[in-house]
């Protein structure tokens, strides 16, 4: 079993999208480790990361389930940003979609218990 985890998101222009995914993790990348790419820690050895890429821009889909899925939808709606959509599955496992102006989607979900 793995214990380490990058997911990449690609976007059209990194310069363009920063701002946006500052809003969306609440602060600036962890690192840039080049020119193309900036990268967030979200846990311990569990990354997300852009990288400049317009041929594959739009189509990444990255799911990550909290523990504090009310306080975080409502941390991103004050800072401007609202989901794209909201379901309840059967068993009460909630997701939030976001998605950028590339397209790319980025969803937190929660799971009861």
């Amino acid at each position: 079993m793995s214990r380490d985890l990058f997911a990449g998101v690609p976007v059209v222009s990194l310069a363009a999208a920063l701002p946006w995914y500052e809003r969306l993790f609440g602060g600036p990348p962890s690192f840039r480790p080049n020119d193309v790419e900036a990268v967030w820690e979200m846990a311990e050895h569990r990354y997300v990361y852009l990288v400049q890429d317009p041929e594959r821009a739009g189509n990444a889909l990255v799911l990550s389930f909290v523990d504090d899925l009310d306080e975080r939808v409502a941390g991103l709606a004050g800072r401007g940003i609202e989901p794209a959509r909201h379901e309840t599955y059967d068993g009460g496992v909630t997701k939030v979609t976001y998605r950028d102006a590339d397209g790319n989607e980025i969803a937190f979900g929660h799971a009861p218990g």
